[in-house]
């Protein structure tokens, strides 16, 4: 045991007796770290309002004995307050990082969950035309990062290439004619097409998306991905779409 220094990004925090808070943070080299901020409660706090929902932090942390490790210095790199301050932002920045935290492992390293969300944030922070779209394409590239990345190239069952039609959830992706279960229904018009720019390295390609194809892609992420975490997200609700 002993001190160790980390970046992080602020998933969660709730109470902890009159003056404490446990706090749910990604690590750069740690992966998902639970901590205690002592005092952070008590007006005047040493750490002030460095420890906010979706901040990116460098911190000083002891390592504890119950699995609670402490914090001892927080100092901000970003704190994101573009996106708490704006309602529709700060909605899905929940979603994004509820995901995160449901994702992560303690003290499992997941730089490229660390990095996603971070680039995430930043995106949102730039108050986009569709935040909403910029969720999707972070759910479904969140998706790809957790191991289940969606087949939308080739038939998720046999591997035949090519634009299927037929989306299935629990084989991961697109099926061909041949392995479609009898009576599938197929993609609406569209839809595949915006999968694949929400999939796209460029984040920017999601707004171009019609409307229409926003909101059916998107349903369908959500979809997918509450499949593959067994429940919803709760956050989810408060997206305005």
């Amino acid at each position: 045991m002993g001190l160790y220094r980390e970046q992080g990004i602020v998933l969660r925090s709730y109470k902890l007796g009159e003056t404490d808070r446990i706090l749910h943070i990604l690590s750069q080299g740690r992966g998902k770290v639970r901590a205690v901020a002592k005092g952070v409660r008590k007006p005047g706090s040493r750490f002030g309002g460095r420890l906010e929902p979706y901040g990116h932090v460098d911190l000083q942390l002891y390592e504890g004995r119950s699995g609670l490790d402490i914090i001892n210095q927080a100092e901000l790199i970003t704190p994101f307050h573009e996106v708490r301050s704006d309602w529709t932002l700060s909605a899905c920045g929940s979603v994004m990082v509820e995901a995160a935290d449901r994702i992560a492992q303690e003290h499992e390293r997941f730089p490229a969950l660390f990095l996603l969300v971070l680039d995430g944030l930043r995106l949102l922070a730039q108050h986009p035309a569709q935040p909403a779209v910029v969720l999707d394409a972070f759910l479904l590239r969140l998706a790809s990062v957790a191991g289940y990345q969606a087949a939308l190239d080739a038939c998720a069952s046999c591997g035949t290439p090519g634009r299927h039609a037929t989306f299935h959830l629990d084989l991961g992706g697109l099926l061909c004619d041949d392995c479609a279960p009898a009576g599938s229904q197929p993609l609406a018009d569209g839809v595949l097409d915006g999968l694949h720019a929400l999939a796209s390295s460029d984040w920017g390609v999601t707004d171009e998306l019609d409307p229409r194809v926003r909101r059916l892609s998107g349903s369908l992420v959500a979809s997918y991905l509450t499949h593959h975490l067994g429940r919803p997200l709760t956050a989810w609700d408060l997206v305005p779409r």
